[in-house]
């Protein structure tokens, strides 16, 4: 026969499951975000020379200047 005293006791114990998990899959989130953060970063760090090359190379075609 089930207790009725197990009940409570698999509830906690789901309850403070879920919230290990939430706080894991939140650090997952930052670490993630931080290496997108970082991966963007460096891509503007690296392109933007040759950003403002093609910018001035289009700007000195354009009628006008």
């Amino acid at each position: 026969m089930l207790k009725l005293s197990a009940f409570p006791q698999a509830y906690t114990d789901a309850t403070e499951l879920r919230k290990r998990e939430e706080g894991q899959t939140m650090a997952e989130y930052a670490v993630m975000l931080s290496v997108i953060t970082l991966a963007v970063i460096t891509a503007i760090a690296l392109l933007s020379t040759n950003i403002v090359n093609v910018i001035t190379s289009v700007a000195d075609v354009l009628p006008g200047n």
